[in-house]
C-alpha cells in the first residue's frame, strides 16, 4: 500500500439476505459503479467491505456506500439513478446548510454543494440568479422553495414565467386559449408542480390564481406583491425584458431567475438579458448568484459528459 493510500472497513448487519442483494446489485454492479466513480478498490467478504484508495476517495466512497446500504435496508431498489444521486450526496459535507423541503407529495433534499448553496441563497436573499447547464436542478429546487413559501404563508401566490422565444412571444397564431397557447413552453414548470403538489391540488391552485403560469410578455405593467416569482430559461430574455421583469417585484416578494448561458435561442444580434444582468447586478447587496457546472448534473451520468464535451469543443473553436 503506497504512502497516500488509505484503507477502511465497513461492517454491515443486514436484517435479511435481500438487503445485501439489493445493496451490491446483480453481479456486484453497484459496488463496481462506486469503485469506478471514486477510483477505489472494494473488497467484499460476506457482510464486510474493505475500501482502498486515496484518503479523500475512500471517505467519499464509504459515505456513498453507507447511504446506499441504508436505502437497501428500507426496501428501495438501487437503480442507476439512485446510485448517481447517493454519490452526489457524498459530496455535501462541505456546506453547513442543511435543509429538507417537505411538499404534500414528496420531500426534496438538495444534491451536492451547489444545490445546497443555491437553496441557502434563496432563503437568505429576495432576488436570486441560478446560472448553469440543464439537469442541475435549478428550476426544480426553485419550485420546491416556492411551494414551501406558499404553504407556510410567506407568500400569497406563485408566479412562474418563461419566455416563449420559439414563438417570438407572438402567440396569436397558435390554436386555443392563452393556457393552451403557452403550454408547450411551460410544461417543465407544470411537471414540477404536479410532482410536488399532485395534479388535483395544482389544478385547484391554477383555477384560483394562487399559482399562475405565464409567458414573459404578459408581465409588462404589473407589480407583483407577496409573490414567489420564478423566471425560467432567462437566457432567452432581451436586456429590456430582463429589466422589466426585475422591476415587477413588489413588497413581500421573492424572485428567482434561472438560465443557461450556453443555450441562448435569441437572434445573434440580440444580447441576452441574463448575460447583461450578471454584469450589471454582480456585487449588489441582497441579490444572490449561484453558478452550477456539469458536476452538479443530477440526471443520467452521461448528461454531465455531454455538457463537458460541448464545452471542450466550443473552447477549442474559440482558440482557432
Amino acid at each position: 500500500m503506497s504512502k497516500d493510500s488509505a484503507l477502511t472497513q465497513i461492517e454491515l448487519n443486514p436484517s435479511d439476505a435481500n438487503v445485501m442483494v439489493r445493496f451490491v446489485g446483480e453481479l456486484n454492479e453497484n459496488l463496481k459503479f462506486v469503485e469506478k466513480t471514486f477510483n477505489v478498490k472494494i473488497y467484499q467478504n460476506g457482510n464486510n467491505l474493505k475500501i482502498q484508495g486515496s484518503q479523500g476517495d475512500v471517505n467519499h466512497s464509504a459515505d456513498a456506500l453507507k447511504k446506499l446500504y441504508e436505502a437497501a435496508g428500507q426496501g428501495i431498489e438501487i437503480t442507476k439513478e439512485t446510485l448517481h444521486l447517493y454519490i452526489q450526496d457524498s459530496y455535501q459535507k462541505d456546506s453547513n446548510f442543511d435543509v429538507k423541503i417537505k411538499t404534500p407529495k414528496k420531500s426534496i433534499i438538495p444534491r451536492g454543494k451547489n444545490q445546497k448553496l443555491y437553496l441557502e441563497s434563496i432563503y437568505k436573499n429576495e432576488v436570486n440568479f441560478g446560472i448553469g447547464p440543464a439537469g442541475t436542478g435549478k428550476t426544480y429546487l426553485a419550485v420546491a422553495a416556492a411551494i414551501d413559501a406558499l404553504l407556510s404563508e410567506k407568500v400569497d401566490r406563485i408566479i412562474l414565467i418563461r419566455p416563449a422565444v420559439e414563438a417570438g412571444e407572438k402567440l396569436g397564431f397558435l390554436p386555443g386559449d392563452l393556457s393552451q397557447k403557452v403550454d408547450p413552453y411551460l410544461r417543465p414548470l407544470y411537471d414540477g408542480l404536479y410532482e410536488m403538489l399532485g395534479i388535483e391540488k395544482t389544478e385547484k391552485f391554477l383555477a384560483r390564481g394562487v399559482v399562475e403560469i405565464a409567458p414573459l410578455a404578459y408581465m409588462r405593467g404589473r407589480t407583483l406583491n407577496n409573490s414567489f416569482i420564478i423566471v425560467d430559461e432567462s437566457q432567452n430574455t432581451t436586456k429590456e425584458q430582463m429589466k422589466m421583469v426585475l422591476t415587477r417585484m413588489g413588497f413581500g416578494s421573492y424572485l428567482v431567475i434561472n438560465g443557461d448561458l450556453t443555450q441562448i435561442d435569441l437572434p445573434k444580434n440580440i444580447k441576452s438579458g441574463l448575460s447583461n444582468a450578471i454584469k450589471v447586478l454582480k456585487g449588489t447587496e441582497g441579490i444572490g448568484f449561484t453558478n452550477f457546472s456539469s458536476r452538479d448534473v443530477v440526471r443520467h451520468p452521461l448528461v454531465r459528459k455531454i455538457i463537458d464535451a460541448y464545452e471542450y469543443f466550443e473552447d477549442k473553436v474559440k482558440l482557432k
